[in-house]
Formats: C-alpha cells, structure tokens, sequence
C-alpha cells in the first residue's frame, strides 16, 4: 500500500492525516512516480483552510500539486519517459504522498546533477513567475519592480527576468536583501518611504512593468505611481480587486482563467528552470526538511511565516 496526506473536512493543519491508499495504476498517458520529495506551496494551506475555495469535500480530498521521485511503471501511448527516469512534477494533486500516478506530460526529467528537492521545489514557483512574466513582455530593456522577491516566486521571477537581460528591483523585508542582492537584483526594503527608495534605487531610469507577490496596499499604490502602462502592471496575490485597481491578475484568486498560452508556458517553465539548474544559473532557497507524516507542520509554519526557503516534505 502507499501512503498520501489527506483531509476529509475543512479547518487548521490538524485535519491534515497520513492514510494507505491503493498503489497507484497507470491510465493511459499516465507514469506512476515514487514520490522522493513534495514541495509545500502556500496555496496548499489556503485550500486546506478554505481560504481559497474549491467545490466540497465528498471523498478524501489529497494535496500537493509539486513533487520529484522515480517512474516506476508506465500507461499506454507514453513514449517519451522510461521505468527509473527521475522527473520533477507540476500540476497533479495529491503529491504529498510516497507514490501517485501523475500525466505523463505534468513529469519532467531532472538533468544529472539536479536533486529531487530542488525538482519538488518548481512547479507553482517557477510556473508561475515565469508565465507572469512572459505575459507581461519582460525582456532585456525593461526595469521590472518586483514586489516580494524574497518568496519562492519572487526569487525565481528575479532569476528569470535577470538571465533574460533585465534589470530588477526587488522589495523584501531587512533579512532578505542580502539573498535578492546575490541572485541579481537591487534590493530595496519595503515600508514607510518605500517609493522615493525605489526611485532612487532606480537611478533616473524608467520603471516600465511591475509584478505584486505582496498584495499590500503599499506595493499596488507604489507599482501605481511609478509604472505609467497599467496592462504592464499585475498581481499574482489581489486576483478579486485587479481589475478594480485596473490592473492585470494571473490566478491569486482572479475570475479571470489563464490562456491557453499561459498554461503552455507555465508548463514551460519547469523544464527550463532546471536546464538553468543544472548549468549554474538558478537556486531554491530551502527552508525545512520534513517528513511525509509532518505535513501539519508544514502548514503550520507556511501560515505563520516561519521559515525562510522552500518546505519539503520527504516521504
């Protein structure tokens, strides 16, 4: 039998409990994965929670949308992954687990040199800045400010941007500038002040696109008063409002579905981001270790904001 984490009604981290299941079967276009490594993401706690709500729990309901581990047997028409291939996995629920059946097309192999947790750590993170920032035209000439570039999708949308010629400022609190500074960007702390210290980071050179992980009111007023095109301003966390605020809104709770193109480059996004591993030019920043059965745990210190760095869960 497997093991998996679910949760059979909504509430706190307490309803989160480590079950047997059945050992996963391929369908067809499906690969059976054992589960090495589960990323913890914070959408995962808020539809736990019921933050962010999803239709009602009638049957055990399983978490996780990223992972890494070892195809163990493969479906029908799957011609491109092979038994023993390593694979980072993106958009399968139920990847806090020792094994699952995953689309054969959500698995991506991990190049030598890559670990599984850095694998795990991809699919919502690096999916989403580097969708967000394709849909916003980030290329070599912009200055893109980026709020909350010390989180998982703050720090790899500074990687992206960088690697592709732009130049970012990047907002955090006090203990994270060190971390934006080293991965490429120019760190600036957020609060009081926090526009006039952007103009100045910026240097007289115009700020032409903006990306909010933040959600505060003082990073949209901010992004506001200091990108003129609004299409070249969007959230990823104020989805409800943006199109009140006259912004742009990439899931974050927006009525409004990614494009066909979004999705395609979501799923694009894992597969570079560990080329760019593998050569040198991307890191995760990992927080705690924990094991499968500690998932609560996890959501714990993922609501209170109490680890810095990518939570892993180790099955």
């Amino acid at each position: 039998m497997a093991q998996a984490i679910v949760q059979t009604e909504l509430g706190g981290p307490e309803v989160l409990t480590l079950v047997e299941v059945p050992d996963p079967v391929p369908a067809a276009d499906e690969v059976v994965v054992r589960v090495e490594a589960a990323g913890v993401n914070p959408i995962d706690a808020k539809q736990r929670s019921g933050l962010r709500p999803l239709p009602p729990i009638t049957e055990p309901r399983h978490l996780g949308f990223d992972g890494a581990g070892v195809v163990t047997a493969i479906g029908s028409g799957v011609d491109d992954l092979e038994v023993g291939d390593r694979v980072a996995i993106r958009d399968t629920r139920g990847t806090y687990a020792t094994a699952l059946a995953v689309p054969a097309a959500h698995a991506s192999v991990i190049p030598e040199g890559v670990t599984a947790a850095q694998g795990a750590a991809l699919g919502i993170p690096a999916g989403t800045a580097y969708q967000s920032l394709l849909s916003l035209g980030v290329e070599q000439r912009d200055l893109l400010l980026l709020h909350a570039g010390s989180g998982a999708v703050g720090q790899a949308a500074i990687q992206f941007a960088v690697d592709w010629g732009a130049t970012v400022i990047a907002t955090g609190g006090p203990s994270s500038q060190e971390r934006m500074r080293a991965l490429g960007a120019i760190p600036v702390i957020y609060g009081e002040g926090l526009e006039q210290r952007i103009r100045d980071a910026a240097d007289g050179r115009e700020i032409t696109v903006a990306l909010d992980g933040a959600g505060t009111d003082e990073a949209i007023a901010t992004s506001l008063a200091l990108v003129s095109d609004r299409d070249r301003i969007a959230t990823i966390v104020r989805g409800p409002d943006a199109a009140a605020l006259g912004i742009r809104a990439f899931s974050g709770g927006s009525p409004v579905p990614l494009t066909e193109q979004e999705l395609a480059w979501r799923a694009e996004a894992v597969p570079a981001a560990l080329g760019l591993i593998a050569r040198g030019r991307f890191s995760i920043e990992f927080g705690p270790e924990l094991p499968l059965a500690d998932a609560a745990e996890a959501h714990r210190l993922i609501e209170a904001h109490a680890a810095d760095g990518k939570i892993v869960l180790r099955p």
